[in-house]
C-alpha cells in the first residue's frame, strides 16, 4: 500500500507527488524501452516509445502481482527533453490512459543515449504491494 505525500510548503505538483510512503512487498522494476516480444523498439516518436515502455513496464509489475497504482516511484530516461515536453499533452494522454490520475514520485533525466539506440525513452520504477495473504512481506 502507498501514500502519496505532497507538502504544501513544496506547492502543488503536477504529474508527479514529492513523497510516497509504501507499507508492503517492495517490487523494483528493470528499465523498460519501447521493445516488443521480438526485440525491436517499435515507434518512431517519443509519444509512441513512452507508451510502449510504460506499458512494458506495467507488464512487469502486474506479473508481480501489482497494479499500476502501486507504483512508487518512476524514473523516466530521455534522449531529448526538449521532444518529450514538446510532446506533454500527448504524454499526459497516455499516463492518463495506463495510469489514470496515479502520480508516483517521478524524475525525468536527459541521457546522451539508450542501451538500443533507436530507444528515445526508458521507464523504470518502484512499486509496493500489498502483503497478501500468508505470505512473510
Amino acid at each position: 500500500m502507498i501514500e502519496l505525500v505532497n507538502p504544501p510548503e513544496l506547492g502543488q505538483p503536477k504529474g508527479f507527488s514529492h513523497a510516497v510512503v509504501g507499507t508492503g512487498r517492495t517490487v523494483f522494476l528493470a528499465g523498460q524501452t519501447a521493445l516488443n516480444p521480438d526485440g525491436v523498439i517499435v515507434g518512431d516518436t517519443v509519444v509512441e516509445q513512452f507508451e510502449q515502455a510504460l506499458s512494458n513496464l506495467l507488464v512487469s509489475l502486474r506479473a508481480a502481482g501489482g497494479e499500476p497504482t502501486d507504483l512508487a516511484t518512476l524514473t523516466i530516461y530521455l534522449v531529448d527533453i526538449d521532444d518529450y515536453k514538446a510532446h506533454g499533452r500527448e504524454i499526459g494522454r497516455v499516463w492518463k490512459k495506463l495510469l489514470g490520475s496515479h502520480y508516483p514520485a517521478t524524475a525525468g533525466i536527459g541521457v546522451a543515449r539508450l542501451w538500443d539506440v533507436e530507444a528515445l525513452v526508458e521507464v523504470q520504477g518502484m512499486a509496493v504491494i500489498e502483503a497478501r495473504e500468508g505470505s512473510d512481506g
